[in-house]
C-alpha cells in the first residue's frame, strides 16, 4: 500500500530526499498520528531502500544506540527512529556523536569509517537516519544542540 499524496506529505518528500542528498539525516516533527514515521517509510520504499523502524524509549543507551547505527551504515539501509526525543539527554548527546562520524565519513565519500567507539567499519554510502518526534507531551526530551546541528 502507498500513502495518500497531500501537499505536505509532497513537501516532506522534497526536504527529507534533500537531506538523503546532502548527507544528512532527516527530522519531521508534528502531532502524534500525522504520519511522520509513514512519510519516512514510503519515500524509502518509493527509492528503493529497506527502512527499520526502532520504537524509542529511555531505557534505550549510547552502546545500544552505537551498535544500531553500526548496522545500518554497513547494511546501507535507512533507520527511522520513531519518537527520538523519548530517549535520555545525555544518551541523545551521544548519539549526536556518534551520527557526526558517520555523516562526516559520507560526506568526504569514505569507504570506511572509525566509528566513534574505535570499531573500524565499513560505510555503505545507501545508508540514512531518520527521527520522529512528538514535541511537548510529557516524557520528552529537547534536542540537544550538537544534534540539532546535524
Amino acid at each position: 500500500e502507498r500513502l495518500v499524496m497531500t501537499p505536505l506529505t509532497d513537501v516532506c518528500y522534497v526536504a527529507l530526499t534533500q537531506a538523503v542528498g546532502m548527507n544528512c539525516g532527516g527530522a519531521p516533527a508534528g502531532p502524534a498520528g500525522t504520519g511522520k514515521t509513514e512519510t519516512t517509510k514510503d519515500l524509502g520504499a518509493t527509492l528503493g531502500r529497506y527502512v527499520v523502524v526502532f520504537n524509542c524509549s529511555d531505557q534505550m543507551d549510547h552502546h545500544m544506540m552505537g551498535r544500531i547505527f553500526k548496522g545500518l551504515a554497513q547494511a546501507g539501509f535507512w533507520g527511522c527512529f520513531d519518537e527520538f526525543n523519548r530517549i535520555n539527554l545525555d544518551v541523545l548527546s551521544v548519539c549526536a556523536q556518534q551520527l557526526n562520524c558517520v555523516f562526516m565519513a559520507l560526506k568526504e565519500r569514505k569507504k570506511s569509517i572509525v566509528f566513534s567507539d574505535g570499531d573500524a567499519i565499513p560505510l555503505n554510502p545507501e545508508v540514512g537516519y531518520f527521527i520522529t518526534m512528538n514535541p511537548g507531551y510529557a516524557g520528552r526530551q529537547e534536542l540537544p544542540e550538537n544534534l540539532k546541528a546535524l
